[in-house]
């Protein structure tokens, strides 16, 4: 029990230790996510996995960019902009962000509904669906940001039972290592679509503008006349590539276990997030089932307030609003009240019969057409020193910024050549 007590203490001030880093890395391995990586192992096997190793140094890259603009000028990404660029850029990233935010959140609660209600199935998905909108809208309404942030930390947890489930499986890792470390890529419309979600749902926008908004709030909560320097460059750096680690090892382990399970016994379409984890079952067994339908309820539970509080901070910055998830309620009324019409048109959005993960894939097309011009907007202010000062991009960065655009920016341009031409 002492030992037991000893482990969750060391692992309460880790977590404690690490910031907004982790939080957003694992969000971006939502429900959202979890779909996407699912239908891309059951449709293509192994054949996708080393996007986990490409993704990861691209993915980290930007998101310490986003960190670094948050801490230098202790302002988000919409702050920024319209601090220092014509307005127009800042509407055009809003046009593009909110429609796949919100698709993004409606898929995502109805996910949560569907996993929960495998698990209890006497109650409907979508009264679960509802229940859990409820509970996400009072902890963000209710607890300041310091107890969000702790609250949403643990939620990470979650994602462990993924890194879990294939080790409930009969796995080739001869084939995996194989397939991890040797690209393939098949020239068709669907697999070009698949590359496109998997960079649309691993280098998300919402998370560029959430990741500088945290570190700013970050900054903020320790202190006005606290400075930047390189010391806390560094630490930011380190938690930023932990998370973005963890997000894509979670990625390749989800990928992997639809590979190895459902891909061998000819189950190729995922059409719902509850059918991977039926899916499952006869093949892998109930101990795969149970910890796949309930990661995507801790997920959900960690990704929609980000998803929520990046759209809320985007207004907020815009139009000048009183913002923070520090202020209560009163003190915050539009901000608060962004983050409420969110979540309610996405619980609407099931109402209306959009099936879930065609939503999730819909946003993650999105994401992928919509990243390469944010990608070059978060590129040019990180080169900026009027706003970064010394703090602006080294080599190393920019290569992979650069890198970033092009991989996403082709990937774009491909998918929307063969949906025109096969």
């Amino acid at each position: 029990m002492n030992k037991s007590n000893k482990y969750v203490r060391k692992l309460t001030a880790g977590l404690k230790t690490l910031g907004p880093g982790l939080v957003t890395g694992a969000s971006d391995d939502d429900p959202s996510g979890i779909a996407t990586y699912s239908q891309v192992g059951a449709q293509f096997g192994f054949t996708a996995l080393w996007t986990a190793l490409v993704t990861f140094p691209l993915m980290a890259a930007i998101q310490e960019m986003c960190a670094r603009i948050g801490l230098v000028t202790t302002k988000g990404l919409t702050s920024t902009l319209r601090n220092h660029y014509p307005k127009w850029i800042l509407w055009v990233m809003i046009l593009f962000s909110f429609p796949a935010i919100i698709l993004n959140i409606g898929a995502d609660i109805a996910g949560m509904g569907a996993a929960a209600n495998l698990i209890v199935p006497a109650v409907p998905a979508f009264a679960f669906s509802i229940v859990f909108t409820v509970l996400i809208l009072v902890s963000i309404i209710i607890f300041p940001y310091q107890k969000v942030a702790g609250i949403l930390k643990w939620f990470c947890i979650s994602l462990l039972v993924y890194i879990a489930v294939p080790f409930f499986t009969d796995v080739n890792w001869p084939l995996v290592f194989r397939s991890t470390i040797i690209p393939h890529v098949n020239w068709s419309k669907d697999y070009v679509n698949a590359l496109v979600a998997i960079l649309g749902t691993t280098i998300s926008p919402y998370l560029f503008f959430w990741q500088a908004t945290m570190e700013a709030e970050d900054v903020q909560q320790r202190g006005a006349t606290l400075m930047v320097d390189k010391r806390m460059i560094t630490k930011m750096r380190k938690d930023v590539d932990l998370g973005m680690l963890f997000s894509n090892v979670v990625m390749f382990f989800i990928i992997l276990t639809c590979g190895s399970v459902l891909y061998p016994h000819g189950i190729h379409q995922i059409e719902t997030v509850e059918q991977a984890a039926t899916a499952l079952r006869p093949i892998a067994g109930d101990k795969a089932y149970w910890l796949f339908a309930t990661g995507i309820i801790g997920t959900g539970f960690l990704a929609i307030p980000v998803l929520s509080g990046s759209l809320s901070y985007m207004f907020a910055e815009t139009f000048n609003w009183k913002q923070g998830l520090d202020k209560k309620f009163f003190q915050a009324k539009p901000f608060y009240g962004v983050i409420i019409v969110s979540l309610l048109i996405g619980v609407l959005l099931n109402l209306i019969g959009i099936n879930p993960v065609e939503g999730l894939l819909y946003a993650a097309i999105l994401y992928g057409l919509t990243a390469p011009v944010i990608v070059l907007v978060v590129l040019h202010i990180s080169n900026n020193r009027s706003v970064m000062g010394p703090y602006v991009n080294g080599r190393w960065s920019n290569m992979l910024g650069g890198l970033t655009f092009i991989l996403m920016a082709a990937a774009a341009v491909a998918m929307l050549y063969l949906q025109f031409t096969s």
